[in-house]
């Protein structure tokens, strides 16, 4: 869901590379972001308007997306996130996105609460990333594999790395390095890499994106340095301090309730992907009074004589 539609460490680094697998969909080349910085005194009225848009695009067959809240790093910072087979399929999604608020809620109202979905919002900013498999370790290369394994995930870690102007060639060497020797421990799990394409502020950048089932899967990963020499981890270190302009690690949780997931990653979960509307509180009915404690009934009013 976006609203544009109206509108370092070495250390740091291996372990995000062998924490999980990464946050990429079974199809199409680009992932396609919305990250937005929620006021913080109003992500509750964001979340209810997040939510009847993601309904509305249910509904009406709208545009796809997975929304993920910070847990660890920056507070009140959500992402949705879709999956685009290439630049033509953005405006596709778009289109769709518009046609099922717009079919849903009428013009005017549905301009409504896309300007105050805004009004919630400090910042909010675009990223569209190409996937890498080139430089991924583990990766399934069964669309169906890969639905589940993000199905069946509930929290993420994105590690995003910047590397130096003129160093990218040097990085890429440097993951497939790396993956190597990731590749043959059996204990670590997929290690999917995409690049940012567009919306980049200088450098380039890449994204390590790992699901969990839960936040105890980050514990106990094998590092780095455990599977490789002395001598191969000095050079390891070298590389990527002289490649490297700086790291960011974030992890989210998922929230269902503001996606629309593809059909395909919905089918792995149902009742987690598509949760049904909370029910208002009833209120029980009072019992009727019985033996001493009743209250006579009333006898009905006589109508009037003429």
């Amino acid at each position: 869901m976006k609203c544009r539609k109206v509108m370092g460490a070495l250390g740091l680094f291996a372990a995000m590379l062998l924490a999980a697998p990464a946050a990429v969909w079974a199809q199409g080349d680009y992932l396609d972001s919305e990250i937005v910085r929620v006021k913080p005194d109003k992500v509750a009225d964001f979340e209810t308007i997040a939510k009847k848009i993601a309904d509305a695009n249910r509904k009406a067959n709208g545009d796809r997306w997975l929304a993920e809240v910070s847990i660890y790093g920056e507070g009140n910072v959500y992402v949705f996130t879709s999956r685009r087979d290439s630049y033509a399929d953005i405006d596709k999604g778009n289109d769709m996105f518009m046609a099922a608020v717009t079919k849903t809620f009428g013009k005017d109202a549905a301009m409504k609460l896309l300007n105050d979905f805004n009004n919630c919002i400090i910042s909010s900013r675009s990223e569209l990333f190409r996937r890498r498999p080139d430089l991924s370790s583990k990766m399934p290369t069964d669309p169906q594999a890969l639905n589940k394994m993000v199905g069946e995930s509930r929290v993420l870690r994105v590690a995003e790395i910047r590397i130096r102007y003129g160093h990218v060639p040097d990085f890429e060497n440097y993951m497939k390095d790396v993956v190597s020797h990731i590749a043959e421990n059996p204990n670590t799990q997929p290690v999917l890499v995409s690049q940012l394409v567009e919306g980049g502020r200088g450098g380039a950048t890449f994204h390590l994106v790992f699901f969990r089932s839960g936040l105890a899967g980050f514990d106990n990963n094998p590092s780095l340095k455990s599977m490789v020499d002395e001598d191969t981890y000095a050079r390891f270190e070298k590389t990527i301090a002289e490649i490297e302009a700086g790291s960011e690690s974030t992890i989210y949780r998922f929230a269902p309730e503001l996606s629309n997931p593809p059909k395909e990653i919905a089918e792995v979960a149902t009742d987690y992907w598509n949760p049904k509307p909370v029910m208002a509180m009833s209120h029980p009915k009072p019992k009727a009074a019985t033996g001493a404690e009743s209250t006579p009934t009333a006898k009905p009013a006589e109508k009037p004589k003429n």
